[in-house]
């Protein structure tokens, strides 16, 4: 029987007459990387919203890791494991590397920024800020400033203070976004080493990567899901093909 990590049942949110998310029903099985495809204004970031916190849903129930989430504020979904990176690159620009990462690991604790001056120096912060940079590729980029990395590194930071606290899942929103190919290529090899450590579910317009990393794929077109299945099964869906990757 398959261990689910995370459980979406009916999920509603609506902005005026419009349903961002339509009675969506997911389940992501632990230990998987689990993408949502669709056109855009299919409503993936909106259900990443939902589920991290961050937008109310109207109606439907989420559970993660066997706790009813639904409707829980987004720092206590964070403490019960469940990370997330973001659409557009949300780092501190004149800060370090590590001092992004300290402070990601600094805020899931529940310490306030007021008291950075003594985190700074602070190998509770530290430690786990290194080994996340490590693991994203940038450990030789520890003291460079933010907005002095390429845009990938910006993004592998961002994951590098996603994956600082340790969750058991990540929610990934368009990690790969404005990469070349050579980033993008370097973005999914450091995410293939997350697979043992970290539930994953990723939101990706990126077919190449999506395909390279998704063990199941979910379709939401118009904010319902219309299929749900392994990556060839997917390919070869004509409702898919039909409403999204179409027929090439």
């Amino acid at each position: 029987m398959a261990d689910i990590h995370l459980q979406v049942t009916d999920l509603v949110k609506s902005f005026g007459g419009v349903h961002a998310t339509d009675h969506v029903n997911l389940e992501v099985e632990r230990g998987e990387v689990h993408a949502i495809i669709g056109p855009n204004g299919a409503g993936k970031t909106t259900l990443i919203q939902q589920l991290s916190g961050l937008l109310p849903s109207d109606s439907g129930t989420i559970t993660f890791d066997g706790h009813d989430i639904t409707g829980a504020p987004a720092h206590k979904i964070s403490h019960l494991g469940l990370a997330r990176s973001f659409q557009v690159t949300s780092i501190f620009p004149d800060f370090t590397a590590e001092d992004n990462v300290s402070l990601a690991v600094q805020a899931h604790s529940g310490h306030s920024f007021k008291f950075w001056r003594r985190a700074q120096s602070d190998n509770a912060l530290r430690e786990p800020a290194r080994a996340a940079l490590e693991r994203v590729g940038l450990a030789d980029d520890a003291e460079t400033i933010a907005h002095d990395l390429s845009h990938g590194g910006q993004r592998q930071l961002e994951i590098a203070m996603a994956i600082a606290s340790n969750p058991s899942m990540i929610l990934l929103d368009e990690p790969m976004a404005g990469m070349g190919a050579e980033e993008s290529a370097r973005m999914i090899d450091i995410l293939q080493t997350f697979r043992k450590d970290h539930t994953i579910l990723l939101i990706e317009h990126d077919m190449d990567a999506v395909f390279a990393l998704a063990d199941r794929i979910t379709v939401l077109v118009y904010g319902r899901a219309i299929a749900t299945g392994q990556p060839e099964e997917i390919r070869s869906n004509d409702e898919v093909r039909a409403a999204y990757l179409g027929e090439d």
